[in-house]
């Protein structure tokens, strides 16, 4: 008795159901990267332009840099803490990554006031405007994923005890915004050495 040839469609890479969550996440992070390429197009097409003199990067960013690696390596062991059900760790991480986003964000603030008080404020050259630009447009999501850190540990402080952090963790869409989450945290980190290293290159 010959079996019968299995049949199967071939899966479309275009058309395949996806998570809904995680595909707004990915077009959220093409359209952030599209406006960040776009402002370095832009500021190159200027550059050629302005004989100006060219703006000194603040010595904040450079220690902020390591700040949001550091805060990248802590959200991943948490992660990694939160699906192997160590939730001691998953707290002490989730707190460690909350903190280094806090100074990150206190080491930028500090980065501006250097330049405000180096008179850059006060410049007309395009370069100032767009160290601004793009810095403060980075700023904007890296507030926006402490904002969201915060609700994650006070979930987290919530479930003190190891039935609640379990019953918590074995949650479907608790899993997914954490995973979902590093990503995005992953993302900003990509995005600030991109920045970071485009002042380098064109400051």
């Amino acid at each position: 008795m010959s079996a019968k040839p299995i049949t199967k469609l071939k899966e479309n890479l275009f058309t395949k159901r996806r998570e809904p969550l995680g595909f707004m996440l990915w077009l959220g992070v093409a359209g952030s990267s599209l406006l960040f390429a776009s402002i370095f197009i832009i500021f190159l097409v200027r550059m050629q332009k302005e004989t100006g003199h060219l703006v000194a990067i603040p010595d904040m960013f450079w220690l902020s840099t390591l700040v949001i690696l550091f805060s990248s390596i802590t959200l991943h062991e948490a992660n990694l803490a939160f699906v192997n059900e160590r939730f001691l760790h998953y707290r002490v991480f989730l707190s460690a990554t909350l903190v280094l986003g806090g100074i990150f964000i206190l080491l930028q603030a500090s980065g501006w006031i250097e330049m405000v008080n180096s008179g850059i404020f006060n410049s007309s050259s395009a370069s100032a405007g767009f160290i601004y630009l793009l810095t403060g447009l980075h700023l904007v999501h890296i507030f926006a994923g402490v904002v969201y850190l915060v609700y994650l540990f006070r979930k987290a402080v919530r479930n003190r005890t190891y039935i609640d952090s379990f019953i918590y963790s074995v949650n479907p869409p608790n899993r997914l915004r954490i995973k979902l989450f590093t990503r995005y945290w992953h993302f900003t980190g990509v995005l600030w050495l991109a920045v970071f290293l485009f002042l380098i290159v064109f400051y």
